[in-house]
């Protein structure tokens, strides 16, 4: 098992329309789920892997976010960047502001609406991979972004906006992207920042993550192994149903682990 990295980035800059009118007066993270802030079991689950570190990139009511997790939370460094363009960019020109993070060393990288169990991070941790996605089986009740592996276990391929017809076709097999992401020290200097900063250059800055890692696995060879998290409960909140699927999910907080 390799060493967990000391820090993280989460992506938390987004104006959460789908869940309006809860996202009118704060921001998705600050959502509770059972009474637990979204970024908040994000944070916990970082602090237990080791994380001293995180840079979070904020946008939306940002003050609110700010205010609730202070400069630190538990034994967690908080650091915040700020864009003043989170509802004219994606989520790509987000990481790309926290740049200077991705070039300190290795790193996780988690979006701001997925409430997850720890192991999902524990997980990334297993193997000998270098760079990591956590990654769970399609089924009929998602949709958005997955991944085609390779029989290997590594991402051969992403695919944006599939949905439960896409599963009609059996073969290849879909995986959802949990947006929990391990990347080490050496890709983010040598070949994943560098292909930010001539994305967001060239004025690509409404993309996706997805398509950062669609980029980088096929125009520059990146190498990214998929952990199988099929056993761990998790979800990505975009809705008020995504909500009422993830508190009936986590019916309990004493142990998300």
């Amino acid at each position: 098992m390799k060493n967990a990295p000391k820090k993280a980035v989460i992506l938390a800059a987004g104006c959460g329309s789908r869940l309006r009118p809860l996202t009118d007066l704060r921001p998705k993270p600050l959502i509770e789920v059972n009474g637990t802030p979204i970024i908040h079991n994000a944070l916990r689950n970082l602090e237990a892997v080791g994380v001293e570190e995180v840079t979070i990139v904020v946008g939306y009511r940002k003050d609110a976010i700010q205010c609730s997790c202070g400069n630190r939370f538990g034994n967690l460094e908080i650091n915040y960047v700020e864009s003043g363009v989170f509802d004219k960019t994606g989520t790509a020109y987000s990481l790309w502001l926290a740049r200077d993070t991705l070039l300190t060393g290795d790193i996780y990288l988690l979006e701001g609406d997925v409430f997850f169990e720890l192991n999902a991070l524990r997980y990334l941790e297993t193997g000998d991979a270098e760079n990591v996605a956590a990654v769970a089986p399609f089924d009929w009740s998602m949709e958005g972004s997955a991944v085609v592996l390779t029989e290997n276990g590594y991402i051969a391929d992403v695919r944006m906006k599939q949905t439960a017809a896409n599963l009609a076709d059996a073969s290849p097999r879909l995986f959802k992207t949990m947006n929990l992401i391990r990347f080490s020290a050496n890709d983010l200097r040598d070949t994943i920042v560098p292909h930010l900063d001539d994305l967001i250059g060239g004025g690509a800055v409404k993309s996706y993550t997805e398509e950062l890692l669609s980029d980088l696995i096929k125009k520059k060879d990146l190498q990214i192994a998929a952990a199988r998290c099929d056993d761990v409960r998790w979800y990505e909140i975009d809705t008020e149903d995504d909500l009422r699927v993830t508190e009936a999910m986590f019916l309990t907080l004493r142990e998300i682990a």
